[in-house]
């Protein structure tokens, strides 16, 4: 007889912020071989720089205001953004606070240059990788998010 699926519930607060870079950090909340889940944090005037997604993505903003550079629309605390697969934008946090976003995506993300060329890849695999390695360099329990 096969297991049934359980739901997987946790808190949160128990995985820390991971830096990713000046202003960015996110916290994991689940990985799989196709996408992850997980919340972005960008302090006020950091930067995504331009990228492309290999798959569809969601965002919820949680808390805090993101300009979407490309279009100079602003996405305040309950907006939504829907992103295609092969979209490619930047945006930045806007506004006095922190910006928080929930984003579940699917597939690789390019970073872009400025002659078009892909500077960064990042997967579900690296980004789980990258969270590993932080625990561990920081003596933290790595919670199984897969």
């Amino acid at each position: 007889m096969n297991a049934q699926p359980k739901s997987l519930p946790f808190d949160p607060d128990s995985i820390p912020w991971i830096p990713l870079g000046p202003g960015e950090s996110f916290k994991p909340l689940h990985f799989t071989e196709r996408g992850r889940a997980l919340l972005l944090r960008l302090e006020p005037g950091t930067i995504v720089p331009l990228h492309r997604h290999l798959g569809e993505v969601h965002g919820f903003n949680l808390s805090g205001h993101r300009r979407l550079i490309e279009t100079d629309e602003i996405v305040g605390p309950g907006g939504y953004v829907y992103e295609p697969a092969g979209n490619v934008d930047s945006w930045m946090a806007v506004g006095d606070e922190p910006v928080v976003v929930h984003i579940v995506s699917f597939g690789a993300m390019e970073y872009i240059g400025a002659n078009g060329e892909v500077t960064r890849r990042d997967t579900p695999s690296s980004l789980y990788e990258t969270y590993v390695r932080f625990c561990t360099d920081n003596n933290l329990n790595v919670e199984v998010l897969r």
